[in-house]
């Protein structure tokens, strides 16, 4: 077994909530075995800031969030990812780049509580209630025994051998 830190993206199409709370959630819950990561396929450039009230429990730093395009993740110099989440039904029916390391890829469907027309104590209600439900999930990713995780890294080095010239 390695001390590897997993690399987790999430993704959604403006970047403003659901994958920005994802992001601090799996890297304050993961302890040092997942570093979150967060990108829209059309950011909109601002954080949302019910989210920014939700992750602040967190004890994430907040300087870290930011809305941007999953383009940066894209690139040769961008961290390899070991997984990719989709958290919006729009991002998963969207055609993705393709990812360095051929990350494993699933998507986990929420409401989009940024679209949301109501009271800001509705808002901030349903804000809840979504970040309640990623902290769910992220748990049971969290909690999952390294040695599944590593199947990953056992199937990339397999990968690279059948690419092996010989």
């Amino acid at each position: 077994m390695t001390n590897k830190t997993f690399n987790v993206l999430f993704l959604c199409t403006g970047n403003s909530a659901r994958s920005i709370m994802a992001e601090a959630l799996i890297t304050t819950m993961g302890h040092g075995r997942f570093q979150g990561y967060s990108a829209g396929s059309f950011p909109g450039g601002v954080v949302n800031p019910f989210a920014i009230e939700q992750i602040q429990q967190t004890n994430y730093p907040l300087n870290n969030l930011r809305s941007k395009s999953w383009d940066e993740y894209a690139g040769p110099d961008a961290p390899q990812m070991d997984f990719i989440i989709t958290v919006c039904d729009n991002a998963a029916g969207e055609v993705c780049p393709i990812w360095p390391g051929h990350p494993l890829t699933a998507h986990w469907g929420f409401e989009d509580p940024a679209a949301l027309v109501g009271s800001d104590e509705e808002k901030r209600a349903l804000f809840h209630k979504i970040f309640r439900q990623i902290m769910a999930r992220i748990n049971i990713f969290v909690s999952l025994p390294l040695h599944m995780l590593e199947k990953n890294t056992i199937h990339q080095e397999m990968r690279k051998i059948g690419e092996t010239q010989v």
